[in-house]
């Protein structure tokens, strides 16, 4: 058993398909965990266990996966590269200590090394960076370096360098040892030329050090040598606070490097105890930190949820004491008890059987049903309630439909099983357009959610364009009238109305006015055309949408003092809006929302020039940091269905945006009959 001071918890980030899962792969076979290595063509590493991870041959979920070297219990959390599963980086961040960005010799620094390293700068957490896949053609470790260093600062340091025979990669040299290894891990002779190099290394790693206590500042400035205690605790101090950031490489299909980075960090990468506090947040919101205590009353964080065929899997880190499978402990967010029992260590879709985990360490829970990603378990009186997570806004939204018809309730309750498992999508009916919403980062995000629809669930069902919530109102004062008359043996119906229909501005509904006088309208009957009026706004006479901002006051009419009744005048209303509403120079009007924009300053030309095209009207552009502007802009809400995808194309993915409804806007004349001819094929379907 492990204690807190003996496990590293660490999240790899870094660009879809630059060598997370792999490198997964190589440190359990290294450490003899697997006895061949898998591939992700084949469908056969231990992180991508998923169905549709192995269909579609990339990570979509998180992956625990622990390894053990020399002692110590290094958690590696793989997570995916794709930024449409951005949500399971936030998750994961939540409960490591560090990250390893991971980037190839060949490709270098992608959007996502960029992300990897934003993200781990906003919460202040220790980044290393592993340069993955050296054996490749046109591999340049160097160069790769020199691109981080340019772009990151110089913080970065090579902690390991490869050994190249040509172009080939033969070993590496691991920069404070001072040694040097081949693929197997064994010690071989350094090579000439690796002097020069460990000497320029080290004396950028001896001055950043020397940055860390003042003491060893001293020892720097009178040019004595640190003994390698000072040399360790100076990197271990750096790496914490993001004045070191050491670069290693390696070889994953070979195993060239692999021993080196595990060594490295063993000894450099911060445990549970070092990592920062949680935080935590009180009933009136206020905010306090929660620091890992292993002494401290049992509690477990559940950062991640995965559901199979055989139920529910609740990943947790223990944040205080350590947590035993006989224990009931309550659930800080619904009151419930959960008794303990299934509680194992992940290793990918394996889950090891465990009586107890201790502080600091990872673990999964099976089948507690009620159990979500965010909840807080301990003893009852004892339970913190822990900072939710903060995804970002899903603004890709479309509307989804079953594909067969009846079966509406089981996608909507497939909807609420994904979600327990991804937090990051949000969805619900829309009371306007009465459409089923759902809500993602992009496209790739909302088509795995169908597709496990259909896989786990056993419901098809098909994503379409959300509808649009347009309103019609109308223009100009029209007076109409309304009359409703009808005979067929017995009594008859009989209603005249003479109606004002104008604009207004006070509200959105309907203003309802009175003038007659002299009881031409009997009194109870004024409340029928009232009723009959507002039974007809839901329906504009463009486009069949909700008509707002109208005044309708009644003016004039007569009864029957037999055949005149409520709906006689309901009827004459009805006639009066219809007929005189055409009239009255009757207009769509369209949402109106709030864009930001924020983009890398070389993007904003595409930017505006999209933003223009989709009548957008920009209303500034302010720098925001890290080489970025928002650009703040007012949109059509029905222009802006394919943005997250048409952003991230032009971005390259360093895109985001916000969108919030601020309005309505009448629609240009030009764009109108396509939103009526749109409406009335949908009214046929």
């Amino acid at each position: 058993m492990y204690t807190a001071k003996d496990i590293r918890n660490i999240a790899l980030l870094g660009h879809g398909g630059d060598g997370k899962s792999a490198l997964c792969e190589s440190m359990l076979f290294t450490t003899k965990v697997i006895t061949r290595l898998g591939k992700r063509a084949d469908g056969t590493t231990v992180s991508d266990f998923d169905d549709e991870e192995k269909k579609r041959q990339y990570s979509i979920k998180t992956s625990v996966i622990p390894v053990e070297y020399n002692k110590v219990k290094l958690n590696i959390l793989d997570n995916p590269g794709y930024f449409d599963f951005a949500g399971e980086v936030v998750q994961s961040l939540r409960v490591t200590d560090s990250g390893l960005i991971v980037l190839t010799a060949k490709s270098g620094i992608a959007v996502g090394t960029e992300k990897g390293w934003q993200a781990l700068a906003d919460r202040e957490m220790p980044a290393m960076f592993y340069i993955s896949k050296l054996d490749e053609e046109h591999a340049n470790f160097f160069g790769t370096l020199q691109s981080l260093r340019d772009t990151f600062g110089a913080s970065v340091v090579p902690f390991t360098f490869p050994i190249l025979n040509g172009e080939q990669p033969v070993g590496v040299v691991d920069l404070i040892e001072k040694k040097a290894y081949d693929a197997s891990g064994k010690e071989i002779d350094l090579p000439a030329d690796a002097a020069d190099r460990i000497e320029e290394y080290m004396m950028e790693l001896n001055e950043q050090v020397a940055e860390t206590d003042e003491a060893l500042m001293e020892k720097f400035f009178m040019e004595e040598p640190f003994t390698p205690e000072e040399l360790a605790q100076g990197l271990k101090a750096g790496i914490a606070t993001r004045t070191i950031t050491p670069v290693f490489c390696g070889c994953s299909t070979n195993g060239l490097g692999i021993n080196a980075l595990m060594a490295n960090l063993v000894k450099y990468a911060p445990s549970p105890l070092e990592g920062k506090p949680m935080v935590t947040v009180d009933e009136e919101g206020n905010e306090g930190e929660l620091k890992l205590d292993p002494a401290g009353s049992p509690m477990a964080f559940v950062f991640n949820t995965m559901a199979d065929q055989y139920g529910k899997n609740s990943y947790f880190k223990v944040i205080s004491g350590d947590i035993e499978d006989t224990m009931t402990v309550v659930n800080g967010r619904s009151g419930d008890n959960e008794k303990l029992g299934n509680t194992f260590f992940p290793r990918g879709k394996e889950n090891l059987k465990t009586s107890k985990v201790c502080c600091g360490d990872i673990g999964v829970f099976t089948k507690l049903a009620s159990v979500r990603t965010g909840d807080t378990l301990g003893l009852a009186g004892k339970v913190v309630n822990l900072k939710p997570m903060e995804y970002a806004e899903p603004c890709y939204r479309m509307a989804i439909y079953a594909k067969t018809k009846g079966q509406e309730d089981k996608v909507a309750a497939g909807l609420v099983k994904l979600n327990e498992e991804d937090a990051s999508f949000t969805y619900g009916n829309d009371p306007e357009t009465k459409e089923l919403i759902i809500a993602g980062i992009c496209d790739i995000h909302l088509s795995v959610i169908i597709a496990k629809l259909a896989s786990k669930y056993k419901v098809e069902a098909e994503l379409r364009p959300a509808k649009i919530a347009y309103r019609e109102t109308i223009k100009k004062k029209v007076e109409q009238h309304g009359r409703h008359k009808k005979q067929s043996g017995g009594h008859g119906q009989f209603g005249d109305v003479y109606i004002r229909f104008e604009p207004q501005q006070e509200q959105e509904e309907m203003i309802f006015a009175d003038e007659t006088v002299g009881g031409c309208v009997p009194k109870n009957f004024i409340p029928s055309v009232e009723k009959g009026l507002r039974n007809c706004v839901g329906k504009g006479v463009l486009a069949g949408y909700p008509v707002v901002f109208l005044k309708a006051t009644l003016y004039f009419g007569s009864s029957h003092p037999v055949d005149s009744s409520d709906m006689a005048f309901q009827t004459a209303a009805g006639i009066a809006y219809k007929e005189g509403l055409p009239l009255a120079g009757p207009t769509i009007l369209e949402p109106i929302a709030e864009l930001k924009v924020y983009v890398p300053d070389a993007n904003m030309g595409d930017i505006i020039g999209d933003l223009n095209k989709r009548r957008g009207r920009v209303m500034g552009m302010n720098p925001c940091g890290n080489g970025q502007q928002v650009v703040e802009a007012e949109v059509p809400i029905g222009e802006m269905s394919s943005y997250a995808i048409d952003l991230r194309s032009m971005t390259q993915g360093r895109g985001s945006y916000t969108l919030k409804f601020v309005r309505y806007e009448e629609v240009p004349q030009m764009n109108q009959a396509k939103i009526i001819e749109d409406a009335k094929k949908d009214e046929e379907e």
